[in-house]
């Protein structure tokens, strides 16, 4: 049994809060009376514990849903800085030839964005994994699935929770898939949906988009998810996709992907930067799911969703940082305030609270994934204890507001996932996260030097 104790609000998900200690057993929230062996989940396997919660607020673990952990190796990059994503593609590309993607530069990078994801709040990380040993068309399903492998290692050895999300970009269609089939087999055999049974590991497939990949590259990863019962991911309607979009096919992506089976309730569209009113409500009528990735699009010039919209339109929509290729952090606190902060700009504005939702059970819906995201009873336990007795706080009428307006770049004093302490007192439990950014910089310092 874990207590939460004293917390001044916990917020329990976008619309309520509640006063008074969180209780958790077998990494869900149980009720204070529940009888104690009655809790979902798998059993942690520790004695009853308590976090001081005083002066602090309790929310939900954030859920990233939108991210390419493979470019924490990549950040900051000369010439991909406020370039268009023409530029930006294949300058990206040379640095990923130059280090040469496999297994352990996969386990390195993946290491380091979940480790610092933690450090910032974020329990659950959906990893759209889009670049593959040799290049485009020369996948090695063998090579795949030691990469897959990797990153989850890497997110069991931290204790987060990972989404894999086999993803494409100008791969062989054939190949694509049958790499797909065999991360599931090696990730979640026989799991339903394609999530593990501790809730711990999901696997989901998303081509780049139509910008990039082709009709028969969606057709086949979609037989493959509907095989396994999978989650369907991908990126729409930046400006390179839509440009290429209409040079290449004279048709918009919404269109094309409405031709191709993939707007439908399982799939979620990241980005989603320039889309009609009409596109909106074709969208909303078919369940799809959105993910707004600001930090990522607003810096580079790539444009801003215009999520008031979207979600007054009954669109759930999540929040995501992608990739340190183009937002250079996995802070999705820090991007939540700044999606509250330019909502005007495109629409009305949001509240701390809506964005706080969209970073938590906006995201989780997206993944299929409705445990997650609140801490409702019967949740699973992902939780962050949140300080703000400091003076970065003072006077802040509302904190659970302040958590977005106030302190920007906070990190949390805990974390929790499924029950489990992994981040105490601002550190990593069980990790160096020392060791590990010394790990990641040295093994690039040696391939480069090669």
């Amino acid at each position: 049994m874990l207590t939460i104790h004293n917390a001044l609000a916990t917020v329990i998900d976008e619309s309520s809060e509640t006063a008074g200690d969180l209780f958790v057993e077998n990494g869900v929230v149980m009720a204070p009376d529940a009888p104690t062996g009655t809790g979902r989940g798998t059993s942690t396997g520790t004695p009853a514990e308590r976090l001081d919660a005083t002066g602090c607020v309790v929310t939900p673990g954030l859920v990233n849903a939108h991210h390419h952990l493979l470019q924490t190796a990549f950040r900051t990059l000369p010439g991909t800085r406020g370039v268009p994503m023409a530029t930006w593609l294949p300058t990206m590309a040379a640095a990923y030839a130059r280090a040469g993607i496999d297994p352990e530069l996969e386990h390195a990078a993946a290491r380091a964005g979940l480790a610092e994801s933690l450090l910032a709040g974020v329990t659950t990380v959906a990893d759209h994994h889009l670049n593959w040993p040799g290049g485009p068309g020369n996948t090695d399903v063998e090579l795949t699935v030691g990469i897959a492998r990797a990153a989850a290692a890497a997110a069991a050895d931290l204790g987060a929770r990972l989404v894999f999300v086999r993803g494409s970009a100008r791969d062989d269609a054939e190949q694509a898939a049958a790499s797909a089939e065999a991360i599931v087999d090696a990730l979640v055999p026989g799991a339903v949906g394609g999530v593990r049974a501790d809730g711990l590991l999901q696997v989901a497939v998303g081509p780049a988009g139509v910008h990039s990949d082709s009709p028969e590259t969606f057709r086949l990863l979609g037989e493959v998810a509907a095989r396994h019962g999978l989650r369907r991911r991908t990126q729409a309607n930046e400006q390179v996709d839509v440009a290429i979009a209409l040079e290449k096919y004279g048709r918009r992506p919404i269109d094309l992907l409405e031709e191709w089976g993939w707007i439908a309730p399982d799939v979620t569209l990241a980005h989603l930067c320039a889309v009609t009113e009409d596109e909106i409500r074709r969208l909303a009528a078919n369940g799809v799911t959105a993910t707004h990735a600001p930090a990522c699009d607003l810096p580079m010039g790539w444009g801003i969703a215009p999520v008031s919209a979207l979600r007054a339109s009954g669109i759930a929509v999540g929040l995501g940082t992608s990739g340190g290729g183009s937002n250079d952090a996995s802070n999705l606190l820090a991007d939540a305030r700044l999606a509250m902060q330019i909502a005007p700009l495109v629409g009305e504005p949001i509240t701390a609270r809506e964005v706080l939702g969209m970073a938590t059970k906006g995201s989780a819906l997206g993944l299929g994934r409705p445990e997650l995201g609140s801490l409702r009873l019967g949740d699973a336990a992902d939780l962050c204890v949140w300080d703000v007795s400091g003076v970065a706080d003072a006077a802040v009428a509302d904190p659970v507001a302040g958590l977005l307006w106030a302190n920007p770049g906070r990190k949390p004093r805990h974390v929790v996932v499924a029950g489990r302490v992994v981040v105490r007192d601002y550190e990593l439990v069980g990790c160096d996260q020392r060791t590990i950014a010394a790990d990641l910089e040295n093994l690039l310092a040696d391939r480069h030097a090669r």
